[in-house]
């Protein structure tokens, strides 16, 4: 079964040593590790609110996700895992996946861990599961990195809407202190 074979592929990490961002989504999608880049859902808003907020210098698309360390960014997700969705995902993968996580950002020591939803954050911050989690900076730390909320830019989240996902993901690029860094030489 296609499905079965899918699920074992992995998508690799795009990280840049000291980075800017690193941005940490849940899982990839089978449509993404089909293709074999990041976010390639056909309605995943990721590459456009990363333009927009000028977070980056220039569209780019899920074809475009291995030149994110040009730009300080970085890219992985908690659970390696592709699936339809996030509801198949095991409490013991979310486990294995912070460990995996918290050892990625002590090695790659970025600004900031933007976190890519607020069901990654509560996973992470297990007192953190109920009430209300406002996107943005948050007073937790990942491995000694700040830690930020994002709305998942999923075509399946409807719990934000598109203007709301972009003014957080503006404050991202405002609270990394500046819209994109010159491009290495």
């Amino acid at each position: 079964p296609v499905q079965k074979t899918q699920s074992r592929l992995r998508l690799p990490d795009h990280i840049v040593p000291r980075g800017r961002i690193l941005f940490v989504g849940i899982n990839p999608g089978l449509r993404s590790v089909a293709v074999g880049h990041h976010f390639a859902g056909h309605s995943n808003r990721f590459w456009k609110l990363l333009f927009e907020s000028k977070l980056t210098p220039e569209p780019f698309t899920y074809q475009d996700d291995w030149r994110l360390p040009d730009w300080g960014l970085g890219l992985t997700n908690i659970i390696q895992r592709p699936s339809v969705g996030v509801d198949v995902l095991k409490p013991r993968e979310y486990v294995a996946g912070k460990k995996r996580l918290i050892a990625t950002v002590r090695h790659y020591r970025p600004h900031t861990v933007a976190l890519l939803g607020v069901t990654i954050y509560r996973r992470l911050f297990p007192d953190r599961r109920i009430g209300q989690i406002n996107l943005g900076l948050q007073g937790e730390t990942l491995a000694g990195c700040p830690v930020f909320v994002l709305a998942n830019p999923s075509g399946r989240n409807a719990h934000y809407s598109y203007e709301t996902m972009l003014t957080a993901f503006r404050a991202l690029r405002d609270a990394t202190n500046k819209p994109f860094p010159g491009k290495p030489s």
